[in-house]
């Protein structure tokens, strides 16, 4: 009543079924090494670009020519301090870019909170375009606090 049931590409008709991970399923056997799955014919010398239609699949190869505003070694740094090890170099780059949105986000909530103080006071004698922001603690504390950073200046500098 429908199409004949197929294995899927990775397994042949009379092969048993790979072992499932709690992740998902787990390539075939012998074909890991150090936590990335390598194609048969990559193994064996042959390199041939890998045509993909999965996003994610996609987004996993461009990490591997990305060279992120946070340095590698900054993250691994980080990372390691931490108590994780990453052996996957787009692991750490995958995490120096979400750090790098985290941080963009913060400046920008900065820059609208410092936008509004100053149409708020009316001083609109230059011209918006042209003005130039400073990045204030009076500005940087209330996007902080949006993400459950909360800052304190101290009562007396020295």
């Amino acid at each position: 009543a429908g199409a004949p049931h197929l294995p899927p590409p990775c397994l042949s008709a009379g092969s048993p079924p790979a072992p499932v991970s709690a992740g998902g399923a787990a390539p075939p056997e012998g074909a890991m090494s150090n936590g990335v799955y390598v194609l048969p014919s990559a193994a064996n010398g042959d390199v041939k670009p890998v045509v993909s239609s999965t996003p994610l699949v996609d987004f996993l190869m461009q990490l591997e020519d990305y060279t992120p505003t946070i340095p590698d070694a900054v993250t691994g740094y980080y990372l390691n301090r931490a108590g994780f090890e990453a052996s996957d170099p787009r692991i750490i780059r995958l995490i120096s870019l979400a750090a790098q949105k985290f941080i963009s986000d913060i400046a920008n909530d900065a820059l609208q909170h410092c936008k509004m103080k100053g149409t708020a006071s009316g001083s609109s004698r230059s011209k918006s375009k042209d003005r130039k922001y400073t990045l204030t603690m009076e500005d940087l504390t209330p996007a902080l606090s949006e993400y459950g950073i909360n800052v304190k200046k101290p009562h007396y500098f020295t």
